[in-house]
């Protein structure tokens, strides 16, 4: 079998078809595949393997992460699918050429970014970072932080009624919630609510998780008038996108103190050394982690394995991205 790692250019240019992925840990999760396939790992676009003539199949590097590969989109004349590692293909729309497949990793980040959901909600609820400062101080105080809320009870109000959202549902659902669905358009036979719908259900939203993707229809989607209309004392879960909120508005409101958030993503992107978001309160942030577990490249690389098995066999590719979804 021709699967091989290669630093030197221009020795495959007789494969039949090459793939290229960014890390080495992926070619025995690859498995068995035919001769006519070269896998190669192209992880730093300054030394590539090989020349990038017949790469039709291609996984990237994370956007932004270093030795980041995206620019290499226009250096593969012969490229015919693009499988992201991410769920959110924002950053790729509009780039990929004609006649390639845009594919996004639906499926692969949804018990990771579910349990950062739960984790940040339970720890904003329980007072788990006013208890981390206090304990920073080595200082045993139970005031003025008990007691604490708690989820049971609480009406959560999910937007973005994919595979994530169902994940963080199936994980909520024991604590005695009440869950409510939104997507891009209802689906009444599933309980699921339109967006349209939203000035009428955020008022009786004690949790709001975002779970959208970056598009032209959900950036800004958290404007000051959604803020507005989530209750006092209701909570604003953000693992989407950044941009998804207005981050002025989102200030105003959460300077305030009458809402609180839990943010693993911020406008901008890193969040700024000086941000005053850092420093209120009723803010948790974590920095773009809720899919970084150690299950994470196992999960990307059998999604790949399967998809290029698909490819091979000309049958249709799953996770196709189309209008930004």
């Amino acid at each position: 079998m021709a699967q091989q790692v290669s630093n030197s250019l221009g020795w495959l240019a007789s494969a039949d078809v090459k793939v290229w992925i960014p890390h080495k840990f992926g070619i025995p999760v690859l498995g068995d595949l035919p001769d006519s396939v070269v896998v190669e790992v192209a992880d730093d676009p300054r030394n590539l393997p090989s020349a990038p003539d017949g790469v039709e199949f291609w996984l990237p590097t994370f956007i932004g992460m270093p030795h980041d590969t995206s620019r290499l989109i226009t250096e593969l004349p012969d490229l015919r699918v693009v499988q992201l590692p991410s769920a959110g293909a924002e950053a790729w729309v509009g780039r990929v050429p004609a006649g390639v497949t845009l594919c996004n990793a639906r499926g692969v980040h949804d018990s990771s970014t579910a349990e950062w959901v739960v984790t940040g909600i339970l720890s904003q609820l329980r007072a788990f970072p006013s208890f981390l400062r206090a304990q920073d101080r080595g200082v045993w105080t139970t005031e003025p932080y008990l007691p604490t809320d708690e989820l049971a009870g609480k009406r959560v109000l999910i937007i973005g009624a994919g595979s994530i959202g169902s994940a963080v549902a199936a994980r909520l659902a024991p604590f005695e919630v009440e869950l409510t669905f939104v997507a891009r358009t209802a689906r009444p036979a599933e309980g699921v609510h339109a967006v349209t719908d939203l000035p009428r259900l955020l008022p009786a939203a004690d949790i709001v998780v975002l779970l959208v993707p970056l598009t032209a229809e959900t950036r800004r989607l958290v404007d000051a008038r959604f803020l507005a209309a989530m209750p006092d004392g209701a909570m604003l879960v953000n693992a989407a996108r950044g941009p998804v909120a207005d981050p002025a508005a989102l200030f105003a409101e959460l300077s305030t103190g009458r809402i609180s958030a839990v943010l693993d993503v911020t406008d901008p992107e890193p969040l700024p050394p000086g941000d005053p978001l850092w420093h209120l309160p009723n803010v948790l942030i974590t920095p773009h982690v809720g899919a970084q577990v150690h299950g994470l490249l196992p999960r990307v690389y059998r999604l790949v394995a399967a998809q290029l098995r698909r490819y091979l066999a000309g049958e249709p590719l799953r996770n196709q991205v189309t209008g930004g979804y």
